[in-house]
């Protein structure tokens, strides 16, 4: 998909450096993959079925990303369901529509696939990106849980 300068297009092998440094800016602390690992775990993410990473690009540079994944299911008649995470933009592209622009194909893909929902979890507590969420269509009506792996296992 084209808008303007803007194209939105699944992630390819040749998009890894773009998007780890777009990454860095979503988790800051995190420690950098070693290559050969990074190119391995996203390998396995282009080939899982069902997870699909969208990225905008505007002049050549990814400005953002969105991981979909489309989940199989036993209930509501068998539809699937989706999940949203990983949605960062470039700090030199925000507040331009670039993610907004990535989720709404998010959610466009999702319902070709038959899914009844699409999900979003964010621990931001800070009110403009969960307007920002809220504007895109997401309705903040359930709890959400999680549980981290413990230190050592």
């Amino acid at each position: 998909m084209t808008t303007g300068d803007l194209a939105i297009r699944p992630a390819k092998a040749s998009d890894l450096s773009g998007l780890l440094a777009l990454y860095r800016q979503l988790h800051a602390d995190d420690p950098p993959l070693p290559s050969g690992l990074a190119a391995e775990r996203f390998a396995e993410i282009l080939a899982h079925p069902g997870m699909t990473v969208f990225v905008s690009v505007s002049a050549e540079t990814i400005t953002s990303s969105v991981a979909l994944s489309i989940l199989p299911n036993l209930t509501r008649g068998g539809k699937p369901y989706a999940l949203i995470e990983n949605v960062v933009t470039d700090a030199r592209f925000r507040k331009r529509g670039h993610a907004g622009a990535l989720i709404r194909h998010a959610f466009e893909q999702a319902w070709q696939k038959g899914c009844y929902k699409v999900m979003l979890l964010t621990g931001s507590q800070d009110p403009a990106t969960l307007k920002f969420y809220e504007g895109c269509g997401f309705v903040q009506d359930k709890t959400g849980f999680q549980k981290r792996r413990p230190a050592g296992i």
